[in-house]
């Protein structure tokens, strides 16, 4: 069991951290104490605990009144669930709670920021509407893609997947989403790059090998890796003149909702977060 402090927020009134195992890598103390330094909530604080999935209940039960909210990274965003109140139909549709929202009454409710973040982050390249996409990878990160596709794809997505267990898995997802999937096999994935918009949802490394292999002409990319950038992917297909963007993007338009719903703050505090996350990744 693990509860590791590794940035421990100072004396505040309100109070918001990131959990997850491990932790230490995450940017998002950054982004958020940038928001407040931005807007000028001064009586606001954000850090970062490493928890675990034995240590979190203990967690949450040890938080005092001060605290707003909390975001939740790996392994925890399944782990919550069942110690929440409830979950938005957000959350339910891909089972996975990255934000959790303490209420003043007492209750805490979950939500996901990540679909709603992805559905921004295209919308700011002016990817609104597209007839169809693809996936590369089948992990937690693609179901969140797949989600944010139900909201702005008409036609099919194919997933490029390296078993039959994963493309079972995203046929699954496909059809609780409403989205119509189709699996390829992953020695199949440069056939993605001719769909109008590709979502690489791989760890750094997993699509180097497809670099040499981006064609002339290409769509928009949406890498969600951020460190390294650009990953080699990303360098190829911002060569031939594609739209890409980064797991930056979708950490910053992520933060935007959970700040919100954190602070009760609308307030436009995208340009502060987004700095301050190229500053950190240097």
């Amino acid at each position: 069991m693990t509860v590791r402090a590794t940035e421990v927020p100072g004396p505040g009134v309100h109070k918001a951290a990131v959990l997850g195992s491990p932790i230490a890598h995450s940017l998002s103390p950054q982004l958020h104490n940038a928001a407040y330094a931005a807007l000028g909530l001064d009586d606001w604080t954000y850090g970062r605990f490493e928890v675990d999935e034995a240590a979190l209940a203990a967690f949450l039960e040890g938080l005092g009144p001060e605290w707003a909210g909390l975001s939740l990274t790996m392994p925890l965003k399944r782990a919550v669930i069942p110690l929440l109140d409830g979950i938005t139909d957000t959350a339910r549709s891909v089972e996975a709670v990255n934000t959790v929202v303490f209420h003043a009454d007492g209750r805490r409710t979950g939500d996901n920021t990540d679909i709603p973040g992805l559905v921004a982050a295209l919308h700011e390249q002016g990817v609104d509407k597209i007839e169809s996409a693809a996936i590369l990878g089948a992990g937690a990160t693609a179901s969140s893609a797949l989600a944010a596709l139900a909201r702005i794809c008409s036609g099919e997505v194919v997933a490029y997947v390296r078993s039959e267990q994963r493309a079972d898995e995203m046929r699954g997802w496909g059809e609780r989403l409403g989205v119509q999937v189709r699996t390829a096999d992953w020695a199949e994935a440069e056939r993605a790059f001719a769909a109008p918009l590709v979502i690489s949802t791989t760890p750094k490394g997993g699509t180097d090998h497809l670099a040499s292999l981006v064609p002339e002409r290409v769509g928009t990319l949406f890498d969600v890796v951020y460190d390294p950038w650009p990953t080699p992917l990303a360098a190829a297909w911002q060569h031939r003149g594609g739209p890409v963007l980064s797991g930056l993007d979708l950490l910053v338009h992520q933060a935007v909702f959970q700040f919100e719903q954190f602070t009760g703050d609308r307030r436009p505090v995208l340009d502060a977060m987004r700095e301050a996350g190229l500053r950190a990744l240097g």
